[in-house]
């Protein structure tokens, strides 16, 4: 594989980190500004009569409209992260509560044999990811292609691609308004196995046959209308150079708004000024229609989260569905 696309792996990833920490801090910058910028107070609160119940709502001028919506958008983002977060530990709970443990193989006692017919091999974990294999792996390969393939595997734990995509995939969700991280997870993704293939040539002294052989073996036994081999893949093992270019326009783009976000919450951040009234529902005749928002928020919340079981067992059967067809 060519050495730039050894650099790509490294900066492919660093720089969706960046650009994800950046976004969060903005996120989170413009939450807590629209906080700050909050007055409680009666008098300058508007009364409304709904239904002959006398509410309020805030009083605010213009920056501070605009504000709230950055504001909305930042709060938007920071809980889909943390659903994304969520829903991506309880699948790989329940990819592991599924995965029937045989013993560790006797040549790597690193690496996990699984009872599964099927051909398969993959890393799995976060903080300190393993390697599974399913028994069918072990009897279908030669020791030269089992090697390779614990070589590829073994690349994807000491890097912790599982931790790295699952972060990738999380942001490109979370930040929507970034339109380049969508971009760089994908290809994230796609480098990871370029780079794990690298790692498994050279574990066989620069011989790609083996691991060629184990994919195609993968490939040949595999469930009917699964997906093969990615053909950058194959034309990476035969040594034909990389061509992917940096979308220099969502780069571009990215970066403008993360950068008008940042001035426009700084220069509005002191002119912002909103006032009104957090009396309680039910406590008092006047509530704050703000806070009826908030108690709407919360109830929508509890129904995302409130339903975890179901909701793990079928990204736990997608994301076992989704290793089945990478053939890693």
């Amino acid at each position: 594989m060519p050495a730039n696309s050894r650099l790509s792996h490294r900066h492919v990833f660093t720089l969706a980190l960046a650009l994800g920490i950046g976004g969060l801090l903005l996120a989170t910058a413009a939450v807590t500004t629209a906080i700050a910028s909050v007055h409680h107070g009666s008098t300058d609160s508007r009364p409304v009569l709904v239904a002959g119940i006398h509410f309020t709502y805030p009083n605010l001028n213009f920056a501070a409209a605009l504000l709230l919506a950055l504001a909305t958008t930042g709060a938007t983002s920071i809980i889909l992260g943390l659903r994304g977060s969520w829903r991506q530990l309880g699948s790989y709970r329940s990819l592991v509560d599924q995965i029937r443990v045989v013993e560790p193989l006797d040549k790597d006692p690193r690496v996990t044999v699984i009872a599964d017919p099927l051909p398969q091999a993959f890393c799995a974990g976060y903080l300190h990811p393993r390697v599974y294999v399913s028994r069918r792996t072990v009897e279908l390969l030669t020791k030269a292609e089992l090697d390779a393939v614990l070589a590829h595997e073994h690349h994807h734990r000491r890097v912790r691609d599982p931790l790295r995509l699952a972060y990738a995939r999380i942001l490109s969700r979370a930040l929507f308004f970034v339109p380049v991280l969508r971009s760089l997870s994908e290809r994230y993704a796609e480098v990871a196995e370029l780079s794990a293939d690298h790692a498994a040539v050279r574990a066989s002294a620069g011989e790609v046959a083996p691991l060629a052989s184990a994919l195609l073996a993968f490939d040949e036994s595999g469930p009917p209308g699964a997906k093969g081999i990615s053909p950058e893949r194959v034309d990476a093992l035969l040594g034909e150079p990389i061509d992917w270019r940096l979308p220099s326009l969502r780069l571009a783009a990215s970066l403008g708004l993360l950068s008008g976000m940042g001035t426009l919450i700084w220069l509005i951040s002191g002119a912002a000024s909103a006032h009104a009234t957090f009396n309680l529902p039910i406590l008092s005749s006047q509530p704050c229609v703000i806070v009826l928002m908030t108690m709407v928020l919360l109830v929508v919340g509890v129904c995302i989260f409130g339903r975890p079981a179901r909701r793990f067992e079928a990204f736990g059967t997608q994301l076992r569905r989704r290793i089945i067809d990478a053939r890693s």
